[in-house]
């Protein structure tokens, strides 16, 4: 069995009954349930339906996502999530960058990397080098006056950790901006790059091992070996090239707003909804939400 799930952005609802129960006509599926009146909906289905790929794109233009996830083992016992791009909306290093006097050479690295273009280890160290000089304490101001979260992110994780499950924030970025992320989050715990400095300066070097798209697929590993969890039981949401390794191995792995490299290598894809959307995926009704 199946369960075909339905959504859009709590800011603009634009999910309508007809449009449910059409699909769920059409598919020849069970009750539909409402789970936030115009913004998710969802209901059982027992096969795969032949045409979901064309469905889904016909819903695209009406700013509605379409899901399809197992009924069983819905809810997930941790959540690992990528932070750039996903649980804010910025990339820090290209704030840094911006900060340092070469945003738009730093960026368009960044948008290739994210893309799958370039070696992400080597585009890294690359974007680093361009930062020598910055002044450490930039990093302080470029958190309070230029990074902000992702819409629905503290949601995801309180109502997640409410509910018994762990979440882990893995990022490609640097602890400098993990930790207090990750703090005001909710996050039981974080892992990210180490951006070196002396004398109060970027060296313009990152610590090495890098990590990068191996190490999220072993935190991964980690983390529900530690929790004695199979990796069914993990939902996994990212952007990036660097997080299709642990997209792919999670129960459930959701391309959020994601490039398109990435969405295309994902069976999830989340366009139009923010970061409630993964609590919706899991079977999770607004009046659950903490």
């Amino acid at each position: 069995m199946h369960v075909a799930v339905l959504l859009t952005s709590p800011d603009r609802p634009a999910l309508d009954r007809v449009t449910v129960e059409s699909l769920r006509n059409a598919w020849g599926g069970g009750d539909a349930v409402w789970l936030m009146p115009g913004v998710a909906a969802e209901f059982p289905l027992a096969d795969e339906p032949a045409n979901l790929w064309q469905v889904w794109a016909d819903l695209q233009g009406l700013g509605v996502d379409l899901a399809l996830v197992p009924a069983e083992g819905r809810r997930k016992r941790l959540l690992l999530a990528d932070m750039d791009s996903t649980m804010i909306q910025q990339e820090c290093i290209d704030e840094l960058a911006a900060e340092a006097g070469v945003g738009e050479r730093v960026a368009a690295i960044t948008k290739r990397a994210m893309n799958g273009e370039l070696d992400f280890e080597g585009a890294l160290r690359e974007r680093v080098g361009l930062l020598k000089g910055l002044p450490e304490a930039v990093i302080g101001k470029v958190l309070a006056t230029r990074i902000t979260d992702m819409p629905g992110g503290r949601t995801l994780v309180a109502t997640m950790k409410a509910n018994g499950a762990r979440a882990a924030l893995v990022s490609g970025g640097f602890t400098a901006f993990t930790g207090p992320v990750a703090a005001r989050l909710g996050f039981d715990e974080n892992r990210a790059n180490r951006l070196l400095a002396a004398d109060g300066v970027l060296t313009g070097h990152v610590a090495e091992p890098i990590l990068g798209k191996a190490a999220k697929v072993q935190a991964l590993e980690e983390i529900a070996s530690r929790l004695a969890i199979g990796e069914d039981e993990v939902i996994a949401v990212g952007d990036g090239a660097n997080d299709l390794g642990m997209l792919s191995r999670a129960g459930m792995g959701v391309a959020l707003h994601a490039k398109p490299v990435v969405a295309e290598q994902c069976s999830l894809r989340i366009n139009h909804g923010d970061l409630t959307a993964l609590l919706f995926l899991q079977g999770y009704a607004a009046d659950e939400f903490s």
